[in-house]
């Protein structure tokens, strides 16, 4: 194995205990922009939808296998990469599409049946196509991965936040409004400012292997959002569905990846920086591509 496989991420009891909370509170002001009409609008018009769900939970994961054999990084990184691809759409990703003039109903819709989602697909999603990374075998004879806990984890971290948030915008719709921007940037600066803590006080672990993870980041999401743009005008969906899709495919819950890795895999190095580094790098991509975007 790879010096960096292992790698393990100082993480104790009370650091995890922060991010489970935290990832509780992002998946609560998420659940504050769903409606059960934006179910309903999937069902009225299902094609965009299941391109889209499509490109997330298929062509996204062959796209990051695809890059595991190219680049052959070690193990850890690899397994990352394909946690990367399993996670359901990141909570930034609806307001990316609205600056960049893309289907904003289509981005709820699809933010929303693909949170939902998650409770099953991530952890079987991710047990099958980890598989095929090579060197995987290694890792998983030293941690031991239950996909129906991990079922249960992600039950408690997203369906009851959710149906919470859910619940509360229909209890408090006017305080819901004023509300629901604040909780949704302040979720975003409290989850950053754990990564960068985090990466501090790690970084004499990482240092070396960072420049492992920076480009293998920025190439897999920057293929990612290029994947999810051809592939829906290949099936000839409108400029702003496509760039609906784009992004809901190259932005990414990682704040889930993260929960899942400290709480299955011990702080794996190399899957917790991947995860890490996406959490900032897919907000730089998906600004600048929305930017640019919305003066076209």
């Amino acid at each position: 194995m790879h010096e960096i496989d292992q790698v393990r991420i100082d993480f104790h009891e009370g650091d995890l205990l922060a991010l489970n909370f935290l990832l509780a509170f992002i998946m609560f002001g998420v659940a504050l922009d769903l409606h059960l009409q934006d179910f309903r609008n999937i069902l009225k018009a299902p094609g965009a939808a299941l391109v889209g769900m499509a490109s997330e939970y298929l062509l996204l994961p062959l796209l990051s296998l695809a890059l595991v054999f190219v680049f052959r990084p070690p193990v850890s990184l690899g397994l990352g990469m394909m946690l990367i691809a399993t996670c359901p759409g990141g909570n930034v990703s609806n307001f990316m599409v609205h600056l960049a003039r893309g289907n904003t109903a289509l981005s709820v819709s699809l933010t929303s049946v693909s949170t939902l989602a998650a409770v099953l697909i991530t952890p079987l999603s991710f047990a099958f196509w980890s598989g095929f990374v090579p060197g995987s075998e290694e890792v998983f004879r030293e941690v031991s991965v239950n996909p129906w806990k991990m079922v249960k984890s992600i039950t408690i971290l997203i369906l009851i936040p959710v149906g919470l948030g859910m619940w509360f915008q229909g209890r408090f719709p006017d305080l819901t409004r004023r509300i629901k921007r604040g909780i949704s940037r302040l979720s975003m600066l409290l989850f950053l400012g754990f990564i960068f803590i985090a990466l501090y006080k790690n970084l004499g672990k990482m240092a070396e292997h960072l420049h492992w993870v920076f480009w293998i980041v920025a190439i897999h999401n920057g293929l990612s959002l290029l994947t999810g743009y051809t592939f829906a005008r290949l099936f000839r969906l409108s400029e702003a569905d496509a760039r609906a899709i784009a992004i809901e495919t190259g932005i990414q819950n990682t704040g889930l990846g993260l929960v899942l890795v400290f709480n299955f895999f011990s702080g794996l190095g190399g899957m917790a920086m991947i995860l890490a580094w996406w959490g900032v790098w897919h907000l730089l991509s998906g600004f600048v591509l929305a930017w640019g975007w919305s003066r076209r």
